[in-house]
């Protein structure tokens, strides 16, 4: 067991890709615990991690995100969220949350958030007067409400691993997105004087808002179209994402005709890319996830926190802190993979419903994808804005300060979490 948490951690620490150390990792547990002849058994685990069918909505979300990146749908999105709040001081910032919000209930991607505002709003932004590092920092913490409010990758990641239900993940999820954005917004307003932020000209205009509402009402129907098919039961999560996909591509087609053949080519292609890189770490992850449970390592954890403690509000603590602490280091799809059929059981012995701990696990997951050293957004927007990583991390922290609060406001206050999946099984 030493050997491979080495092997694990070294070949993280040299940069080798993580799908490929999670697969030599779990290869080298097998041949541990059982010889060559263990080996067979990796094919079959490679492919049982992603046999199955939920797993079909991930590169339709992905897809979808891309075309609506294209068209240009992320322009008007951002244009009708500067015409609701653009007027008040730092209006651009408080834009960009809401644009974040809008566009959250179309990809489900953190990561395809922070590359379609670092392009459109952070130049924006720079233009206008705001500095750079707070311009990027704004992006960065508006980009996790995108897998916290539903459709969320990540949701469907967990919910197909731990059977639980992706409908409920999702109406979970939208409290604390919309909770994320609100308490940003609140520190952009306290920052306002104090950074001196920027404040347009323009005064509030409903004819504007109206305006800019026509424009983005397709773009803006839908997220309803998604939810409400999903959360209601007419369709699956996977049939959404087809939905989803068909939607976007006749908007951006025939609607807004921003679309050529080779831009979906190169849509597919990057979609395939993408895919492949989030299959590869859930097939390897699999086989790792197999040899750890062989191992009996998830109850060995569990047992290690109920040693600690027996109480559930020590143990929820215990499971946030070693989620905030393998986010800063481990990609986290893999993260997610490795960790949720060790914590889930553990949620399960203290008490807690099934989709409060999923979307408390996958909330705790989003915040690492702002924090360094590996924090995901913090690469993108650097390459895209050429901003300096430890620039964006200063800039960041009254942001990451709100949002750490949030994740445990849903890990300890239940009946906020789980209030409209609770409203909807009442209907």
């Amino acid at each position: 067991m030493i050997t491979v948490a080495i092997l694990f951690f070294f070949f993280i620490f040299v940069g080798l890709p993580i799908g490929v150390t999670l697969g030599i990792a779990g290869l080298v547990g097998l041949i541990q615990i059982g010889g060559e002849n263990f080996l067979m058994m990796a094919p079959k685990r490679f492919f049982g991690g992603l046999d199955l069918f939920t797993f079909m909505a991930m590169p339709f979300f992905i897809l979808a995100g891309e075309i609506m990146n294209r068209s240009g749908i992320t322009e008007k999105l951002a244009a009708f969220a500067d015409a609701l709040v653009g007027y008040t001081r730092g209006g651009l910032a408080h834009s960009n949350m809401i644009a974040s919000v809008l566009f959250a209930g179309m990809t489900g991607a953190a990561v395809a958030d922070t590359a379609a505002f670092g392009n459109t709003l952070v130049p924006a932004m720079v233009k206008k007067g705001y500095s750079r590092p707070f311009s990027c920092a704004v992006t960065v913490a508006g980009s996790i409400i995108g897998p916290t409010i539903p459709p969320s990758n990540l949701m469907v990641i967990y919910g197909s691993l731990m059977g639980v239900s992706i409908a409920g993940l999702f109406a979970a999820g939208i409290l604390p997105g919309l909770l994320i954005c609100l308490l940003c917004m609140a520190v952009i307003a306290g920052l306002g004087k104090r950074l001196n932020l920027p404040k347009s000209e323009e005064r509030f205009s409903l004819v504007r808002i109206l305006w800019a509402f026509k424009s983005s009402f397709l773009a803006i129907l839908m997220p309803g179209i998604i939810l409400g098919g999903i959360l209601f039961g007419i369709v699956t999560p996977t049939e959404a994402a087809a939905i989803a996909v068909f939607y976007a591509l006749f908007i951006g087609v025939v609607v807004y005709r921003a679309l050529t053949l080779s831009d979906i080519v190169e849509m597919l292609v990057r979609t395939a890319r993408i895919t492949g890189v989030v299959f590869l770490i859930i097939a390897s992850a699999s086989i790792l996830s197999w040899w750890m449970t062989f191992m009996q390592i998830p109850q060995k954890i569990a047992e290690f926190f109920l040693f600690v403690s027996s109480d559930p509000n020590v143990i929820i603590g215990l499971i946030l802190l070693l989620l905030l602490g393998i986010g800063m280091f481990m990609d986290i799809n893999a993260a997610l993979i490795i960790l949720a059929p060790v914590l889930a059981p553990l949620t399960a012995t203290i008490g807690m419903d099934p989709v409060h701990a999923g979307v408390m696990i996958v909330l705790a997951l989003n915040i690492s994808l702002m924090t360094p050293p590996v924090g995901a957004c913090l690469f993108v927007l650097s390459s895209v804005t050429g901003e300096r990583i430890e620039r964006i991390s200063i800039s960041l922290i009254p942001f990451l300060i709100v949002e750490v609060f949030v994740l445990f406001l849903v890990a300890y206050w239940d009946k906020m979490t789980m209030f409209i999946p609770h409203m909807i099984r009442g209907m």
